[in-house]
């Protein structure tokens, strides 16, 4: 179940009532902060930007920049309750506020004196603006310097060779109508109507691939197996890389992921060891795995915490749009780490992004993974027999 919809291009149309997008990020900003009302405006940090925003300014502009097409495409003559007609940087500083803040479309409508409808249009022109033009900010990596770097990368975390990415789910929850006879779908396990996030993430926290759309009910294992990626690297498009780690009795680990206890074990994902009674060498195994997968959860915990908007309880969402508004989510997630945007250094380090949930058990394990795991987990620890 993709979350990518097919966009038409729209051509580009003039700036004909000579909107204020031209002004400088400075003169604008001024302007919009003396327009902001309710509670939001008595905040003692009402003058910084990035405390209304959660992001820089730089960042802004260069988001701005990316749906300035799009968003001016069509004459939408967006205007607030003074008729006062809405720039490029007033409809998408009203998104990005809606996104990272996950208040209700009334408050702010109130906070930025405008109707709900206003609120919820802009924000939905902007979900398709980004999709169309801030995707190449999610992608796997093509170039073999760029995994190289990203294998380096992991393997110093706990040592971990060849290792690609790790891979972690979480729950996106909502309330949704009554009379909803599928409402039994998306019941997850721990009876909360919720639809799946799973992501592939690499060291520095950002997304590389990820799936969503699917009803809380689906394990991780089925939700991985349902994804595009699964099939690409079970034909050996993925995870394909000519580096490999030549085990004894002509054992061969390939690139792979690592994943939890919900995943299954393949030769492309390796998982932490199960059970009681683990010998000192799957101990030591599991420890490497646990800190590996960290950057998931982090990624996952970071990307709630500043898009708000899938935080809590989403009310009666359109289970067709929240796909789409969760890739737009991951696609700014990874947009301020690749402006390396200074509010990341003020970001809490936090690895729980489902604290309701318990980790899952997945019980497949493939023959060759499991052989290719013992053999991996001796090598290691240094006791693997030559």
């Amino acid at each position: 179940m993709g979350s990518i919809r097919g966009i038409k291009k729209r051509k580009k149309a003039d700036n004909k009532d000579g909107q204020d997008a031209t002004a400088t990020p400075f003169d604008w900003w001024h302007h919009f902060s003396l327009r902001i009302s309710g509670p939001l405006a008595q905040s003692k940090n009402i003058v910084k930007f990035e405390s209304v925003f959660k992001i820089s300014r730089k960042t802004f502009n260069y988001i701005c920049s990316l749906v300035e097409e799009d968003m001016l495409a069509r004459s939408s003559n967006f205007v607030d309750l003074n008729g006062n007609r809405l720039s490029l940087n007033d409809q998408v500083a009203i998104a990005l506020r809606r996104l990272s803040s996950g208040e209700s479309l009334s408050t702010i409508g109130d906070t930025f004196r405008m109707n709900q409808s206003t609120v919820s249009q802009i924000t939905w022109k902007f979900v398709e603006a980004m999709e169309e033009r801030g995707l190449h900010h999610l992608s796997w990596p093509s170039a073999k310097t760029e995994m190289e770097e990203i294998k380096c990368k992991f393997e110093n975390i706990r040592g971990l060779s060849n290792c690609c990415g790790a891979v972690d789910s979480t729950h996106i929850m909502m309330t949704l109508p009554s009379v909803d006879a599928l409402n039994s779908v998306w019941l997850d396990r721990e009876k909360n109507c919720s639809m799946v996030l799973q992501a592939i993430v690499d060291p520095n926290f950002r997304f590389r691939d990820i799936v969503t759309g699917w009803p809380g009910s689906m394990s991780d294992e089925h939700v991985l197996r349902s994804s595009s990626f699964f099939k690409l690297a079970e034909e050996g498009k993925r995870l394909n890389g000519d580096k490999k780690i030549l085990l004894s009795e002509g054992t061969v680990v390939r690139e792979y992921l690592i994943g939890d206890t919900g995943f299954p074990l393949l030769p492309w994902l390796l998982t932490p060891y199960e059970g009681k009674g683990l010998s000192n060498v799957q101990v030591e195994f599991n420890k490497r795995v646990v800190a590996t997968q960290m950057v998931a959860k982090k990624a996952l915990a970071r990307l709630k915490e500043m898009w708000r908007i899938i935080q809590g309880v989403m009310w009666k969402p359109d289970k067709h749009k929240l796909p789409r508004i969760i890739l737009v989510c991951c696609i700014l997630h990874n947009i301020v780490i690749d402006m390396e945007d200074e509010v990341l250094d003020d970001m809490p380090p936090c690895h729980q992004h489902d604290s309701r949930y318990q980790d899952q058990t997945c019980e497949f394990a493939d023959n060759t993974a499991y052989i290719m795991r013992e053999k991996l987990s001796l090598y290691l620890s240094g006791k693997l027999p030559t």
